[in-house]
């Protein structure tokens, strides 16, 4: 059995950022399916390579989530049509396994499909085009229809749809009646990360010895409304209470978020570059709140951020500032809290029982590890994804 899979961000652990497709890919490499990765770098022309056993294709299409939106949209559509291009040299493949953001991705699906009678999964990570028109990026009414039709489509000519939370999954089956939806989410890679003492190596590093540490780790973007995350460092600072907040990451609203920073006067927020897998682990070592922001938008709820796994994983207090089925599912499961997103008060007053009490921050955080373990485990999400496949 042969799989094409199209994902224009594949990441891999010793490059850092969001890794579910290389997990995905490495599950099927070790049952013995062939796989084959269509994605794209940087640099200029096309490279092969094989990353074990995972024999990868980057195509030569530029991408920063600094771009404007159209210079995206524009860089989603040469990777549409690099990749269904490229998809003629496999076109044994048994199956195309389709991987958004960008939506685009389906395009080339669609086109592999109807060109070489390849089925295709599509995998749906984030509802779109929803989100930039809830966000405003997309204002004109015939764009939105259109986006709109060719999202309907690529449901509609998918064997099967997987989503990645309950919200996504519901959206999907609304949009297209008596479509197969399979709910996979995020994965928690439970062998990975794990509860575990901290390091006095990085408490030195990271200077939070003796301190309860709070820490963001993810894209730095307009979505993730980090202003808030500030705001909660400034009035932790202000009460005088003995916190230390790590932000860990990269992205189009860095220089804006340290200028914040600077106005705020912030001597407890320390600015960690954009790791790799072993570099957010050592964050996460040192880490007893594992934070995880959006701005105000309920699109935004329906979302699955990889960086809530992997701290269920580490056995974190989880913290977040919007609604939805996570907060759902931490209220609980009693591992983690909600706080205000208009208020960094109430960020105060809620973290203060899990600083003042090292009893209560403990069972929040076992049962996070417990949920993890029994709900989200990479076997077991794994083992899951390659039957999916293989039926």
């Amino acid at each position: 059995m042969k799989i094409l899979i199209l994902h224009q961000h594949f990441k891999i652990p010793q490059r850092g950022g969001a890794i579910r497709s290389y997990y995905l890919a490495k599950a099927l490499v070790d049952r013995g399916v062939q796989v084959v990765v269509i994605t794209a770098h940087n640099e200029a022309g096309h490279r092969k390579d094989s990353v074990e056993g995972i024999e990868v294709h980057y195509l030569p299409v530029a991408y920063d989530n600094r771009f404007t939106f159209f210079r995206r949209i524009f860089a989603f559509y040469r990777f549409a049509r690099k990749a269904a291009a490229l998809a003629t040299n496999h076109r044994d493949a048994s199956l195309c396994y389709t991987i958004s953001t960008p939506l685009t991705t389906g395009v080339a699906a669609m086109w592999i499909a109807r060109k070489f009678k390849i089925p295709y999964v599509f995998e749906v990570g984030d509802l779109w085009p929803d989100a930039p028109i809830a966000m405003g990026f997309v204002r004109g009414r015939l764009l939105q229809r259109a986006l709109y039709a060719l999202e309907r489509r690529i449901y509609r000519k998918a064997l099967s749809v997987v989503a990645l939370s309950p919200p996504i999954a519901e959206a999907v089956r609304a949009k297209c009646p008596g479509k197969p939806v399979h709910l996979i989410p995020n994965m928690a890679d439970t062998a990975f990360y794990k509860p575990e003492k901290k390091d006095p190596a990085h408490d030195e590093q990271f200077q939070t010895k003796g301190k309860f540490v709070v820490s963001y780790i993810g894209a730095v973007g307009f979505a993730n409304g980090l202003d808030y995350f500030l705001d909660c460092a400034a009035a932790s600072q202000r009460h005088g209470l003995r916190v230390q907040f790590l932000l860990c990451g990269d992205g189009a609203r860095l220089e804006a978020v340290k200028g914040h920073a600077r106005e705020l006067q912030l001597t407890n927020l320390i600015f960690v570059p954009f790791q790799n897998r072993d570099g957010v682990c050592a964050v996460m070592n040192v880490t007893d709140a594992n934070f995880i922001s959006y701005r105000p938008e309920r699109i935004l709820e329906t979302g699955s951020p990889n960086k809530y796994f992997d701290g269920l994983a580490a056995g974190k207090l989880t913290v977040i500032n919007f609604g939805g089925w996570i907060k759902e599912e931490i209220e609980k499961e009693e591992c983690g809290i909600y706080t205000d997103p208009g208020s960094a008060a109430d960020f105060v007053k809620k973290i203060q029982p899990f600083i003042n009490d090292q009893m209560l921050l403990q069972a929040y955080q076992q049962r996070g590890r417990a949920l993890a373990e029994r709900k989200y485990s990479r076997e077991m999400l794994s083992e899951k994804f390659v039957r999916l496949l293989k039926s």
